[in-house]
């Protein structure tokens, strides 16, 4: 900076003006100090060094703990991330997302991230990279848990929706069946009866999983008897594959609506209200995840959101009469 003050006759304040307030300079000035920047290769100020001196990187970041593409091609995780786009364009942020689960360098990757806030999808309270994001000092808002001091959690009371559709889905059946989502970060599948939720270490899973456990007690079925299908995503192929394993159930309740359409036709019941819900007349869980983004981002960047917990109701539909 000081060899373009030097080459264009100017102050180094001035130079550092035409790149941070071209307010205060005039048009003449800017374009010749411009003019010997490029004469000298200068390609202005480093982006690091500015962040360091004004205390801020104007970038929020979102922690996905899933493979880059899954922000792409999960429409429920599109559909938040617009909603933290959303608050960032509206308050002049960018939105760096950091991708986990790759390796042990993850809470490195995440600690190194040039952020002023992090906001981290759904994973469990022994995550490295959630502990990572504690250690920066920086606000941390967790979408659908779990809920940690120092941390700010924003998600819907996922058990006491999982109990409403329960009690619909498992309304007059004899063998009822659960399509889960991980239990844990292995995100093993397989076929467990009875599974217990205490067991469960995704803290969305467990709370879905104990309010169908609530729905079932109160209709009057052994829980010890339910088949519960554990996916790995949210893959109507994977669940299809699952569902072969249980031929006689009559009435399946899933953790999205993807999952419910290996059900169909059939007794069964969603999650998300998606697209695909109205389209095959699926009963589900309505929830807005854009609502839930923006609340994300917003308490991240130090504004006041609501918690969303109350934010979602029941829709019914005909995959629940069959």
């Amino acid at each position: 900076m000081t060899d373009v003050a030097r080459e264009a006759g100017v102050s180094p304040m001035t130079v550092s003006y035409t790149y941070n307030r071209p307010q205060r300079v005039s048009a003449e000035t800017r374009a010749r100090v411009l003019a010997a920047a490029e004469a000298l290769g200068y390609a202005g100020p480093d982006p690091s060094a500015r962040s360091l001196r004004y205390g801020a990187t104007r970038n929020l970041g979102l922690v996905l703990g899933e493979h880059l593409t899954y922000a792409f091609d999960d429409p429920q995780a599109v559909v938040f991330l617009a909603g933290l786009a959303e608050v960032c364009a509206e308050r002049g942020y960018g939105l760096l997302i950091v991708p986990t689960g790759t390796g042990d360098e993850d809470a490195d990757r995440v600690r190194a991230a040039a952020v002023d806030a992090y906001v981290v999808w759904t994973t469990t309270e022994d995550d490295p990279v959630l502990a990572a994001t504690r250690s920066t000092r920086r606000p941390v808002v967790v979408h659908g848990g779990p809920e940690l001091p120092g941390t700010t959690m924003i998600g819907i009371d996922n058990r006491a929706a999982a109990r409403a559709v329960g009690l619909e889905v498992f309304a007059g059946v004899r063998k009822p069946a659960v399509l889960s989502f991980p239990l844990d970060r292995n995100r093993e599948t397989f076929v467990r009866t009875g599974l217990d939720p205490e067991t469960v270490a995704f803290p969305v899973t467990r709370d879905r999983l104990a309010g169908y456990r609530d729905a079932a007690r109160e209709l009057g079925i052994d829980w010890s008897t339910v088949p519960v299908g554990v996916c790995r995503t949210s893959d109507e192929g994977e669940a299809r594959t699952i569902l072969r394993q249980l031929p006689d159930v009559d009435a399946v309740a899933a953790m999205s609506d993807q999952l419910a359409l290996a059900a169909l036709p059939g007794r069964v019941s969603g999650w998300d209200d998606s697209a695909v819900a109205a389209e095959h007349d699926l009963t589900t869980i309505a929830q807005s995840l854009r609502a839930q983004g923006a609340a994300c981002a917003t308490t991240a960047l130090g504004g006041d959101a609501p918690t969303h917990r109350d934010s979602w109701h029941l829709i019914r539909r005909a995959s629940t009469s069959r």
